[in-house]
């Protein structure tokens, strides 16, 4: 069969940007060395550094540099030219609001391609890398408007198609108890991650999803700082004691989460000298989500920055414990660092599977779910770790069977 024509709309295609872990795949192939049945005919870039890769690459591969996304969609012409849409709104120079959320032009990107589907008559699958929006009421909008055009609409992060060691996959039905996931910041652009590789796994409980009630940010940073300085003038050890002490309070209220995090942290494969929560007291970014679902299940995010870090394989670890298990379940996604950054190839492959078969491996509902509660914690973290109650995260789905990563893991290339 043809392979189906693709256009990229993205924010910027420098080396180890999404732009190239994702489309490198289909320019030239898996890591492995089979090829997607895809070819990128149009490029559109929103900005172009000086270290910018895609001018090179058109030149090498043969496809369209747009100077503007319905450009990019119709290459040039009235009607719709392409079999699939990937955007790609992750890196580049963007402005940061007051939350300290990054303004990537994630909607913008998505209304001007919808706007060429609506122009033309015609519609075919979008993916849409990492969270859909800033805000919840622009990504309700791109999901309520990809079923008013009646497209297959596929977005999230490459953590629930990595790897997990061991390849956990939790029974559809099982009842969960308590859940918490061990991840490291920054609390946007990494808390995401965190959010989808918990969210793909606490879907399968009994019941299927059916939503949020609240969030809380613990990050005990806004509330001490304040305090210590403003009212006591505590600086040095008793001001990080007091910062470390609030963090923890709720997580350590309950008594199922400390065995979760044990058992997580058995299983890390390296961390920072010294103890966990005096090191993360001081760090940026580092903090605990508090997760109430409306079904009654609480889970936590727990993130020790500065303790934990980014290297291969990464520190992305589920614990939850099963009604009746003698043990917690514990898996890490794993995340290949840096080349061939396999996991990128593997979500590369829904996306394949998306465009050539016209439905969406697994839904877009857990992402619009996970956006949500990314917002509320931002919110959280931004009003000193107010409970921010989230009635209108009342998304319900149930998971398909679109799970991790079999294959073998390629091997790490040298620079």
């Amino acid at each position: 069969m043809p392979p189906k024509k693709v256009a990229a709309v993205v924010t910027e295609y420098r080396k180890w940007s999404h732009a190239d872990v994702i489309l490198r795949n289909i320019l030239s192939g898996y890591p492995d060395g089979s090829k997607p049945n895809l070819e990128l005919v149009s490029l559109y870039t929103d900005q172009v550094p000086k270290n910018d890769m895609s001018r090179d690459l058109a030149k090498k591969h043969g496809f369209k540099i747009s100077e503007n996304i319905a450009d990019c969609l119709t290459l040039g012409g009235k009607t719709l030219a392409v079999d699939g849409v990937l955007s790609i709104g992750e890196h580049g120079k963007y402005p940061t609001n007051a939350k300290g959320q990054l303004l990537y032009p994630r909607r913008r990107f998505f209304e001007e391609i919808t706007a060429v589907f609506e122009k033309t008559g015609k519609s075919v699958p979008v993916f849409n890398d990492k969270h859909l929006a800033v805000n919840w009421d622009d990504a309700k909008w791109m999901v309520e408007r990809s079923r008013k055009l009646m497209f297959p609409f596929l977005a999230g992060s490459s953590l629930p198609v990595t790897w997990r060691k061991p390849n956990l996959v939790l029974p559809k039905g099982c009842e969960l108890t308590g859940v918490v996931q061990l991840a490291y910041g920054p609390f946007e652009a990494y808390g995401f991650h965190a959010l989808e590789a918990l969210q793909c796994m606490v879907e399968r409980r009994a019941g299927g999803e059916s939503g949020v009630k609240a969030v809380t940010c613990h990050s005990g940073s806004a509330i001490t700082d304040a305090f210590n300085d403003r009212i006591w003038g505590l600086g040095g050890p008793a001001g990080r004691f007091m910062r470390r002490e609030v963090m923890w309070e709720a997580f350590d209220k309950q008594t199922w989460t400390a065995p979760l995090l044990e058992a997580a942290l058995k299983s890390l494969p390296e961390h920072a000298p010294g103890d966990m929560r005096r090191v993360s007291a001081t760090a940026k970014d580092a903090g605990i989500f508090e997760i109430e679902y409306r079904d009654g299940l609480r889970a936590f995010v727990v993130m020790p920055n500065g303790w934990v870090y980014e290297g291969d394989g990464g520190a992305f670890f589920f614990s939850g414990q099963r009604k009746g298990a003698d043990k917690p379940d514990v898996c890490q996604f794993y995340l290949q660092q840096p080349d061939p950054f396999g996991h990128f190839a593997e979500l590369t492959r829904a996306i394949e599977s998306m465009i050539r078969t016209g439905h969406a491996p697994y839904p877009v509902e857990r992402t619009l779910l996970t956006t949500g509660v990314l917002e509320a914690v931002m919110t959280s973290n931004h009003e000193n770790g107010k409970r921010i109650e989230t009635s209108h995260l009342a998304v319900k789905y149930a998971p398909t069977e679109w799970g991790p990563a079999t294959s073998k893991i390629p091997p790490v290339q040298k620079p």
